[in-house]
């Protein structure tokens, strides 16, 4: 993966006349809590070394580039649909609706929206689809730090509140454990119940 500062300069290259925001989301594949996405727009005076697909750090690197994150950025901002929304819409529709809302809760308008993946939310500016964005482009890997962190905070509240399902360790993923736990106990009311393993748990 190329270094920091390149990947500055290929989102100067892209939009030179306004602010650039990437996107991206953390929780499509668990089977509990909501879908998160984070919008951010750095500020090419404050590089922030060590930004990366927040898949490949550890959690106390992404820890670290969060509040760096939060601390040099121009501004940041994290939304999320929740698992009602996502069992109504479907969690591709949820995602999309995420990130909607992170892109309009930023406190400066971008000029170009830069979202991981293949899919692009409707927006009212420009914005650009990009295959793993997360490692390619700087303001990509910020917000799929500062998704990612805070939906492992959401879900250590969530095992806080239902700890018999052990959400702080697996993140709600559909692990041995927590696929053993829906079987005793049911799901919560935080689980997706749209998604088959919550499904057949009801049973």
């Amino acid at each position: 993966m190329r270094k920091s500062a390149d990947l500055y300069a290929t989102v100067s290259a892209r939009d030179s006349t306004g602010l650039v925001a990437g996107v991206d989301e953390a929780g499509r594949g668990p089977l509990v809590g909501p879908v998160v996405a984070a919008a951010v727009i750095l500020d090419p005076r404050k590089p922030i070394a060590g930004l990366a697909d927040s898949k490949t750090l550890s959690p106390l690197k992404r820890e670290r580039l969060f509040h760096a994150i939060q601390a040099n950025a121009l501004c940041c901002a994290v939304a999320q649909a929740s698992a009602a929304e996502i069992d109504q819409l479907n969690i591709l529709q949820a995602t999309l609706l995420a990130m909607q809302r992170a892109v309009a809760g930023l406190r400066l308008p971008p000029k170009l929206v830069l979202v991981d993946g293949n899919r692009l939310p409707v927006l009212p500016m420009r914005a650009e689809a990009i295959v793993k964005g997360d490692a390619k482009v700087a303001e990509i890997s910020a917000a799929s730090i500062v998704a990612k962190v805070h939906r492992d905070r959401l879900c250590a509240a969530l095992d806080a509140l239902y700890p018999a399902y052990g959400f702080a360790k697996h993140k709600g993923y559909g692990t041995a454990e927590h696929l053993a736990a829906l079987a005793l106990h049911g799901p919560c009311p935080e689980h997706r119940i749209s998604f088959r393993p919550v499904t057949q748990a009801r049973r």
